[in-house]
């Protein structure tokens, strides 16, 4: 019993050691990832504004809005990738209200292909400027904002850049969910650090809005280079590390905001697609949920249950975390409760991360959006709709 005792206290103090870590790792990137300098007055924005839309009726107008307040030295276009709602008439209105506002038509999805892949590169192909800012349709831009990341990529001597947006989070569900995305990511990712080494592993990307510059993206392939990938942007990013460019993700929420949805549901849906097709090896996903059951969970439940020098282990990791998620909430403007909030949380992520793997690996795939999406030799594959039916 002696023996067993010891093991678990020992278990737990790794446990510690390792939120401590994730503890200082959350803190430095809290206070030492920068964000872009404000345009001044003499900065460019003479870009394409990208937005590929499927079914975005309820988000196009806000987001053409707040593209159409950068300025007319901006060119708009939005790839309308067969929506089967009022999103294509939509742009239309806007195009023939505002000159710089063009809307094209994305051809059938060849094979190979996700849809926001190829809605990007078709929108690539059309575009006019030197400057491409792809940008999500839920997305919204502040005044100034594309001048701002292009200044910013100029004086960095980046070729692409990405800004992460500021989650606008309104119901319960989403106030108490969605700082995971933020949680899983800078807790294992030094941002800082991303910025002084190019290794393509540090490469990280936020596809709700991302800069390149054309001649660098026409030349390496642009986003025929994660073609088949639904984990686009962090891929993106990687990819132009590896060809020897330099990629940066910035802190952005002063610039863009996202409210990427709106509901349970659809948080369970959206995430559902892309848990597990986001790692390349069934061992690091299985490695990545059990450190999460492990570390970020199991704490709180071994201070119920732990005694003694093993009780005192998992409270003091249970703090750990919530300082982590105090620590973001101050970063990231989240409300305070969602740190208390954390058990739950990260039990729907666990639970999201087996279904996410049960759906492409025993399952029938993720459908997003009207298409469904399968795990092959060769990649991801898609269907036109979850009836099955190829596109």
């Amino acid at each position: 019993m002696s023996d067993f005792l010891f093991s678990a206290d020992f278990a737990l103090a790794s446990i510690l050691v390792l939120n401590a870590l994730a503890l200082g790792l959350a803190a430095w990137n809290a206070v030492g990832w920068p964000a872009p300098a404000r345009a001044d007055g003499a900065a460019d924005c003479d870009c394409s504004i990208l937005i590929p839309a499927r079914n975005e009726e309820a988000n196009i107008a806000g987001c053409l809005d707040s593209a159409l307040a950068q300025g007319d030295a901006a060119e708009i276009v939005v790839c309308d990738d067969h929506s089967d709602d009022a999103t294509a008439e939509i742009v239309r209105q806007y195009a023939r209200e505002h000159a710089g506002v063009r809307l094209i038509q994305a051809e059938a999805l060849p094979s190979g292909w996700c849809g926001k892949t190829f809605a990007a590169a078709s929108l690539a192909a059309r575009a006019e400027r030197e400057w491409l800012l792809f940008l999500d349709a839920d997305a919204r831009l502040s005044p100034g904002a594309a001048a701002a990341m292009i200044q910013e990529a100029q004086k960095r001597g980046a070729s692409l850049l990405s800004c992460w947006p500021r989650l606008e989070m309104r119901g319960i569900a989403e106030k108490t969910f969605l700082p995971m995305l933020n949680f899983v990511v800078f807790t294992l990712f030094p941002a800082p650090l991303s910025l002084r080494r190019m290794d393509p592993s540090l490469g990280l990307a936020h596809g709700a809005c991302i800069l390149a510059r054309r001649s660098v993206y026409e030349a390496l392939g642009g986003h025929a280079l994660v073609r088949g990938e639904l984990f686009e942007d962090t891929c993106l990013a990687r990819a132009w590390r590896a060809a020897g460019q330099t990629s940066l993700c910035l802190d952005g929420q002063h610039l863009v905001r996202v409210r990427m949805y709106d509901s349970l549901g659809a948080i369970w849906r959206g995430f559902l697609k892309n848990f597990y097709p986001a790692f390349r090896r069934d061992a690091s996903f299985w490695l990545f949920l059990g450190f999460h059951a492990g570390v970020f969970l199991a704490p709180f439940a071994a201070v119920l249950f732990a005694r003694g020098a093993g009780q005192a282990f998992a409270a003091a990791s249970a703090l750990c975390v919530l300082a982590a998620r105090s620590l973001q909430a101050w970063r990231f403007r989240y409300p305070w409760w969602s740190a208390l909030a954390h058990p739950l949380a990260e039990a729907l992520l666990l639970a999201l991360g087996a279904a996410s793997w049960w759906s492409f690996r025993r399952g029938r795939g993720a459908a997003w959006k009207g298409r469904l999406y399968r795990r092959s030799t060769n990649g991801i594959r898609h269907t036109n709709d979850p009836g099955g039916r190829p596109a």
